[in-house]
């Protein structure tokens, strides 16, 4: 069988038949492996986590697409994303491009592909979100959540050039991830009509983050 004919096999039976991969939670299930042998390690900084949403084109349409506003209100997709303290994902969730993100906060945090660690007084857990989540219907998720809350209000930037001291940005982790993940041209430009197998190329994406850590891990070893 040459290469092309077997990458054609392979892409027909992702794309036609979503229930050998796709709706069995293939991707899903590798992403929580690999998380999984990486917190065994002790090695997810579950301390400090951040979210935050992203924005992509769908040229092809489907589900679970709507107007992006930054796009002159073409068709996209906005994809949600928590990370750990080092920008290792947790969870990701799609929604229509129009769809503000701190509507996507619960769902976001529901969504951890493993178990999350329960919080103490002695282990707190810190949620690290910007502007767009500063409102109270997240602040009042991530109490219920259990979290520490870290927003960046509106108006903060002034604030700050005005010399008043502020709490750390850890948010940076979630950003440089969406960043990764955009060099994906896939994953940047959505080309699946359906969601479900769009949402499973994102989640084999976050699992491969994984897995190159753990190959790093790995070679560190002497």
């Amino acid at each position: 069988m040459s290469v092309e004919s077997s990458a054609q096999g392979i892409w027909r039976r992702f794309q036609n038949s979503p229930s050998h991969w796709v709706k069995l939670g293939i991707f899903e299930k590798i992403w929580a492996q690999l998380l999984t042998e990486w917190d065994e390690l002790e090695q997810v900084q579950w301390d400090w986590q951040a979210a935050d949403g992203w924005l992509g084109k769908a040229r092809m349409g489907g589900d679970k697409i709507g107007p992006n506003p930054t796009d002159r209100a073409k068709n996209g997709t906005k994809k949600s994303l928590l990370t750990d303290g080092a920008g290792g994902p947790l969870s990701i969730v799609i929604a229509p491009a129009n769809v503000n993100d701190h509507r996507l906060l619960e769902e976001t945090l529901n969504s951890i592909v493993v178990e999350r660690p329960k919080t103490t007084r002695a282990k707190t857990q810190h949620l690290c979100l910007d502007k767009g989540y500063d409102n109270e219907a997240s602040r009042e998720t991530v109490k219920e959540h259990q979290y520490k809350d870290h927003i960046r209000r509106i108006g903060e930037e002034k604030l700050d050039q005005q010399g008043e001291k502020k709490h750390p940005a850890r948010r940076y982790v979630v950003e440089r991830t969406l960043a990764w993940l955009s060099k994906c041209r896939g994953l940047l430009i959505r080309y699946e009509k359906k969601s479900e197998n769009y949402l499973a190329q994102l989640q084999f994406a976050c699992a491969l983050l994984w897995y190159r850590r753990l190959l790093r891990a790995e070679s560190a070893i002497p």
